[in-house]
């Protein structure tokens, strides 16, 4: 998300979160729950397709009868509309957000929206289709970053622990650079075309969630995030549904064993379940 264009983003929601309900997905249909109740009901929530979204469907199918509970997912394709949609009741809860993406929401909105706990790794990586190693960017060489301070000093912070750059404490701009040896020229983009400008440029940092659908391999990584990040993504929600017995199931069902297990053979380590 380019909190540059926040604004804008806001005041679109309304109407992209309308155009985007005529083809929201059902994660699960209407049925009742198996003991014969109508049991805790629907929960809407909002995601980006590839994995949260895929992750919805799968614990919609396997899990949810045993709750009594109706999944359906809202399904969004960039960063600036599901937290607008969960603050105007849209949805119930969202799953695409790391904590750190959040809090600089609220703060830049005045929204108080809430984690109710990490559920996921989608591990970020440096990609390139001309080198094989960091090692090997020349001087000068250009890298694709995001250009939102929370990716964008994700991009960083993993760079300068490989001592491929320096940077000030909590630096989330290429501003706080403090010294780039390489003289690498640092393109800033926004996170959900960056798996597009990889061709163009020496190396590029995407997250899991643009990488997977667009097809991005291992082979193309020069340096993943380790599963100790801090990114990891969290279920949000308004502070009135925190205690709701519906996202208190749905936590339960994304924290299952058999989840887990769904992540992990899914998508071989690039996504990490929690704990």
């Amino acid at each position: 998300m380019s909190f540059s264009s926040l604004t804008r983003g806001i005041a679109i929601a309304a109407a992209g979160v309308l155009a985007l309900s005529l083809t929201a997905c059902a994660g699960s249909s209407d049925a009742p729950a198996a003991d014969g109740s109508d049991g805790l009901g629907t929960l809407k929530v909002g995601a980006l397709p590839v994995p949260a979204g895929d992750m919805l469907k799968w614990v919609s199918e396997n899990l949810a009868e045993e709750k009594g509970l109706t999944i359906q997912w809202q399904e969004f394709t960039d960063y600036n509309t599901p937290n607008p949609a969960l603050s105007d009741g849209s949805v119930d809860a969202n799953l695409f957000q790391n904590s750190t993406f959040l809090e600089t929401y609220n703060q830049q909105t005045g929204d108080d929206l809430i984690s109710v706990g990490e559920m996921y790794l989608p591990a970020a990586a440096f990609y390139s289709n001309k080198v094989d190693s960091l090692d090997e960017l020349e001087d000068g060489a250009t890298v694709a970053i995001p250009n939102d301070p929370t990716n964008e000093g994700r991009a960083l912070e993993l760079l300068a622990a490989e001592g491929i750059i320096e940077i000030s404490e909590g630096a989330d701009t290429i501003s706080g650079i403090t010294e780039n040896p390489k003289n690498l020229k640092f393109i800033e983009i926004e996170n959900a075309t960056l798996a597009l400008a990889l061709p163009d440029n020496d190396a590029a940092f995407v997250t899991a969630s643009f990488a997977i659908p667009a097809g991005l391999s291992d082979d193309q990584a020069i340096l993943i995030e380790g599963t100790d990040s801090a990114y990891y993504n969290i279920l949000a929600t308004r502070a009135d549904l925190k205690d709701d017995p519906r996202i208190t199931a749905l936590i339960e069902m994304l924290t299952d064993e058999r989840t887990q297990e769904y992540i992990l053979e899914t998508w071989k380590g690039l996504i990490v379940p929690v704990g």
